[in-house]
């Protein structure tokens, strides 16, 4: 491009059109560059791979000592190898090495390369499973989390109930502090006694559902599932489809 710059300053005649001295410097500069490229001298490794690209392209001829045996016993230019015809035809093709490093060295970066994409996919899979299994888990530990708000509803519920049922029956005391719901405003007592209190109801709300469910059942005729007391123990048996929600879906 400088080199055309160039002409193009020293080519100042009149009336020339820029167009013209334009295209007359491109094919000067062509011309150049095929004249340095004719002129080139190659090298001594280009050289040596000209000369084996034209004997390999080269048919084998008689003066060749293998194919002047092979012509000895009956071998002719083109034929198959073998007594049926059925081996090769051309000669087995050469590959020629060219780099500085050693034998076998472009096997074990191949090696190399393949154990790092392995290694590679290996990765993306135990990524993936990973993935798969924390949101596993998240279905799981989501899925329990509004199993047991249910649950804490429904104990709820049955607490309503049995205060209710007690109360009517001129049951002032529940039999056990948490059958019936606390008030949401009470006198704060000691931590002391606080403690002693949950460590005497440790039960889990399941337990807890069960436990009193079977109460109501017993002690009032009452299903916290279908929301009726019944008249006596036979018509909550014969009426009722069980003790559990499952019963009843």
């Amino acid at each position: 491009y400088l080199q055309t710059l160039l002409t193009l300053r020293q080519d100042v005649r009149p009336g020339l059109p820029m167009v013209r001295r334009m295209k007359e410097a491109i094919q000067k500069e062509e011309k150049q560059k095929e004249a340095n490229e004719k002129n080139r001298q190659k090298s001594i490794k280009e050289e040596e791979k000209d000369r084996r690209d034209l004997v390999l392209k080269s048919a084998l001829g008689s003066e060749n000592k293998g194919f002047a045996l092979l012509q000895k016993m009956g071998y002719k230019s083109g034929q198959a190898l073998g007594k049926s015809g059925e081996g090769i035809v051309e000669p087995i093709p050469l590959n020629i090495k060219t780099g500085l490093s050693g034998l076998g060295h472009e096997e074990l970066k191949k090696r190399k390369a393949e154990e790092k994409l392995e290694s590679y996919r290996q990765k993306l899979h135990m990524k993936k499973q990973a993935n798969e299994q924390a949101a596993d888990q998240f279905r799981v530990r989501f899925k329990n989390k509004q199993e047991e708000r249910k649950m804490e509803g429904d104990l709820r519920k049955s607490q309503r109930a049995c205060q209710q049922l007690d109360m009517q029956k001129g049951i002032d005391v529940p039999k056990e502090t948490w059958y019936w719901l606390e008030p949401e405003e009470e006198d704060k007592k000691d931590e002391e006694d606080k403690e002693d209190e949950c460590t005497s109801t440790d039960l889990s709300v399941s337990e807890k559902l069960h436990i009193l469910t079977a109460y109501l059942r017993e002690e009032h005729f009452y299903c916290i599932w279908c929301g009726t007391t019944y008249e006596d123990s036979e018509d909550l048996s014969s009426n009722c489809p069980g003790d559990s929600a499952a019963d009843h879906d």
